[in-house]
């Protein structure tokens, strides 16, 4: 389905089904608020790209390499390009949005020192990490590295000093994802680490929208790189996941980076495209470079579609 608004192209493209069950939310009781919905089965993601890839195709329209794709106009909040974007996927470390959203909706000094513990270990999928046991850092390093770096370390601590400890922090992230109509996802932990915190291309539009409005989110998830000094005297640099933060012909006002296997790689942003500003979710992507590839390839087409030569 295509349709032009203004100088802007709209199209939707809805392939593949799912079904949806009740469940309940990890950390809360049953009736403390209404259930998150998750899929008990889905198309199979060759499937769903062929699918819409020969949707696009058909349309004159740019080919994406991410089997989930969002552009939203932020001006009006209308969809500019849509694909797959009631699909229910794992999010991977796009989830440490909303970790960030409830550890600072907590209200929680940002100078108290966090230091790792063997808690924070990541025992699912063994992934390494700078910040060995022991080491201590604000809370605001340690929302920064998390947001910038992506560190799961980092947002494991977050959630386990949370008071009531990790349970009732997944809590709280669920109930702030009711808050925000993100009905169709589900959060099981602080980093994204597990393959079951799951969600849509319109939900992380909601929760991104909401995390923009958060200064210090905007900050963090921004910053090129930063060098951070530990309780062990030690100094620690670490460089943002997502490079187009420092590509001068992109202007990104939050930015948030996600992999696991079962998630692929996976992208969303806040920017300023042709003085417009828009947000764009990438979601599955097939190789580690091309959710970049994917970003390029939107902005130079959103760039075509109101006469104006490509930055950059």
């Amino acid at each position: 389905m295509v349709r032009k608004r203004g100088n802007w192209l709209r199209l939707a493209v809805a392939t593949g089904t799912f079904a949806l069950m009740a469940a309940p939310l990890p950390g809360m009781a049953a009736g403390e608020s209404a259930p998150a919905r998750y899929p008990t089965a889905v198309q199979s993601k060759t499937e769903v790209r062929k699918a819409a890839q020969a949707g696009l195709v058909a349309a004159g329209l740019p080919s994406l390499k991410s089997t989930i794709a969002l552009v939203v106009d932020l001006v009006d909040g209308h969809a500019i390009y849509g694909k797959n974007v009631e699909h229910v996927t794992p999010i991977a470390s796009i989830t440490k949005l909303m970790t960030a959203m409830v550890a600072l909706d907590a209200d929680l000094p940002l100078e108290e020192t966090i230091i790792i513990d063997n808690a924070d270990v990541d025992q699912l999928k063994h992934t390494g990490s700078r910040l060995n046991v022991g080491t201590g850092l604000s809370r605001a390093d340690m929302l920064r590295l998390a947001l910038m770096s992506s560190e799961n370390r980092a947002a494991a601590s977050l959630s386990r000093v949370y008071p009531g400890g990790r349970e009732a922090f997944v809590a709280a992230m669920n109930r702030k994802a009711i808050e925000l109509g993100m009905f169709n996802s589900r959060f099981v932990d602080s980093t994204g680490l597990s393959s079951e915190n799951v969600s849509t291309a319109q939900d992380l539009a909601k929760m991104v929208k909401s995390a923009y409005d958060y200064p210090l989110i905007r900050e963090f998830t921004t910053t090129s790189s930063h060098e951070v000094s530990t309780t062990r005297g030690r100094s620690l640099q670490f460089r943002n996941s997502n490079g187009l933060v420092k590509n001068p012909g992109w202007d990104i006002g939050l930015s948030k980076t996600g992999y696991i296997s079962e998630a692929g790689r996976c992208l969303v942003m806040q920017a300023q495209i042709a003085a417009r500003p828009v947000l764009i979710v990438l979601l599955d992507s097939w190789g580690k470079n091309t959710r970049i590839g994917d970003a390029n390839r939107i902005k130079k087409w959103l760039e075509s579609r109101i006469g104006r030569k490509p930055v950059g």
